[in-house]
């Protein structure tokens, strides 16, 4: 078996898209996003991405119906302009693996001759915020002058330790190896459960940037539900609290 396989639809009129890439990790903030946009959008599922490189087995739908773990690329075109969306299961097992999904997806994605990649993901504080920043990193000074006007903060030690994962590789290997200028959104997270008050935040950077219509009221209520399960557990005595069942946060 070849280390990745990407089974796409033939014949696709797809023109100088901008790739939008959220994958599971810190507080899941990328994969809440990208998943929330395509199904607002209504965005067609057009390819899959199968690895090796990724964990060995299979989910189980709500039927019991088996199926291998994937990444999915989306298609949606809106007002004549074009967008694709990366999502998926899992991210690489290990850094060989990380370099080769993203090569695939990037190499498979360039004969459409993609203008803009944006990745999204989260930012680890360790803390619950009111209200989170949403952070930048750019290949691109256009993105960077138009994210900022909108509140995004890029700071030169934040974050301290560079972006891992496929959040840093796209936006990498997209610019150096593809020569496809592109920023990274990152929502800050405790990063101790999935976190769509983060990807809240980023959903209506990444909207207002793309002068995109997108209802965030169903990311507005799951923030809600969140914060009163963060609060009840915050007020539980400590014995208390180690009984309570944190497998909610998933």
């Amino acid at each position: 078996m070849e280390t990745v396989i990407i089974k796409g639809q033939s014949k696709l009129k797809i023109n100088s898209p901008v790739f939008i890439a959220g994958l599971p990790g810190i507080g899941n903030v990328g994969k809440i996003a990208v998943d929330y946009l395509i199904e607002k959008l209504e965005a067609k599922k057009i390819a899959d991405l199968y690895s090796s490189h990724l964990p060995p087995q299979v989910m189980i739908t709500e039927s019991s119906r088996a199926r291998l773990v994937r990444n999915e690329l989306y298609f949606k075109r809106l007002r004549k302009k074009d967008y694709l969306f990366f999502t998926g299961d899992f991210q690489g097992l290990t850094s060989q693996g990380q370099y080769d999904i993203s090569f695939s997806i990037l190499d498979y994605i360039s004969k459409f001759n993609p203008n803009l990649i944006i990745t999204l993901g989260g930012y680890q504080i360790g803390k619950l915020v009111e209200v989170p920043r949403v952070l930048g990193a750019y290949t691109s000074d256009d993105a960077r002058k138009k994210l900022e006007s909108l509140g995004v903060v890029f700071s030169k030690n934040e974050p301290g330790g560079g972006i891992i994962g496929g959040a840093g590789l796209l936006l990498g290997l997209g610019y150096e190896i593809f020569n496809v200028e592109g920023v990274c959104l990152m929502g800050e997270t405790s990063g101790y459960f999935s976190d769509p008050k983060s990807a809240k935040q980023v959903v209506s950077v990444l909207a207002k940037f793309l002068n995109l219509d997108i209802d965030i009221k169903d990311l507005e209520d799951k923030a809600k539900e969140i914060d009163e399960l963060t609060n009840k557990m915050m007020e539980l005595p400590a014995s208390e609290e180690k009984k309570e069942d944190l497998g909610y946060f998933g």
